[in-house]
């Protein structure tokens, strides 16, 4: 048996398979504490040995980084000072947000960046729109009226700094993915983990506490570039909650790559995606999860199996009009 208590997601490729798994624990002996908040967060503040630094209405207690309380026009953010240079790895939020709000009336929600820009405050909750990265939305306020995304709503977005975000759409033009997630007012801390290598990102969500990981996004053909920096940031506005990150923990992932991809500038890399549709159709399935990925086994067999009987039905098609033809010919001799 595989006990993933020690392994990354490297093993959970089965979309909404759930795994019993250590949440946060990742393999230790990776976990890169440069860019990794944890308590008794140590190492923020404003001096220069410190690797995260924080802005608005952040409070950095012994328990938790309260990115904003629970009042109206709040914007808070915290950032690692120290830029990532892996190309694969895996970051685990562990994060709780509750207030006083009912349902309907909270808001806006926390986003979690790998960006260029960092202490960059704006419109997107709490940090800049037109932002160079990739960022991921646990959305608790549905801007939008269309009723097919249900709120709480978890999603990501990559952007090359062109695209600003579309608030009145909750980001629908541009998000990659995402899924719907009762995360509000738990009595536990709620989970999420975003893994990036080789091009593939994939999100994984834990909203029950039973250290189970339920996928949320999983994409192909995502580009990221090093030296990037992470981050978290949550704004509220004429409704609010609390917004509180326990902890971030950052993991290298050990992945082999190929001469023409080690050689590479990594640092120059556009952040893109390469998509077989615009994000904006994605409908493959009721949450919103659009996947490029290649061709499954069986999908190729049943596309074969298909040309194969068009080509048996043509040539019965065919043997049957010149047996006619035949016919009709010998009636003139």
């Amino acid at each position: 048996a595989i006990c993933c208590g020690h392994l990354p997601l490297l093993f959970l490729l089965l979309h909404f398979t759930l795994v019993k798994c250590d949440i946060t624990d990742g393999n230790a002996e990776h976990l890169k504490r440069e860019h990794s908040l944890m308590k008794p967060y140590q190492g923020v503040g404003s001096s220069p040995s410190s690797q995260w630094d924080f802005w608005g209405s952040t409070l950095v207690t012994s328990s938790y980084v309260r990115l904003t309380p629970d009042e109206r026009s709040r914007q808070g953010s915290i950032w690692n000072t120290v830029p990532v240079y892996l190309k694969d790895w895996e970051m685990h939020v562990q994060y709780k947000i509750h207030g006083s709000g009912k349902k309907n009336l909270h808001g806006d929600g926390i986003a979690i960046w790998y960006t260029k820009e960092r202490l960059h405050p704006g419109s997107v909750f709490g940090s800049n729109a037109k932002f160079h990265g990739l960022a991921l939305f646990i959305d608790t306020y549905h801007n939008d009226e269309a009723a097919d995304r249900s709120f709480p709503y978890i999603y990501a977005i990559v952007n090359n700094g062109s695209l600003p975000y579309d608030h009145g759409n909750d980001g629908r033009n541009s998000e990659l993915g995402g899924c719907s997630s009762e995360i509000r007012n738990k009595d536990h801390d709620t989970y999420l983990a975003i893994r990036y290598s080789k091009g593939r990102l994939t999100v994984m969500i834990d909203i029950d506490d039973k250290n189970e990981w339920k996928e949320c996004v999983d994409i192909g053909g995502v580009r990221l570039p090093t030296g990037y920096y992470f981050g978290a940031s949550a704004a509220t506005g004429d409704l609010s909650d609390n917004h509180d990150i326990i902890s971030m923990k950052m993991y290298q992932l050990m992945v082999e790559h190929t001469p023409d991809e080690d050689s590479l500038d990594w640092t120059k890399i556009e952040p893109s995606v390469s998509l077989l549709k615009s994000p904006k159709d994605n409908i493959d399935d009721p949450t919103g999860n659009f996947r490029s990925t290649p061709l499954t086994g069986w999908k190729v067999f049943l596309l074969l199996l298909c040309a194969l009987l068009g080509i048996v039905v043509c040539g019965v098609v065919g043997a049957v009009v010149f047996q006619k033809r035949q016919e009709r010919n010998r009636r003139f001799y």
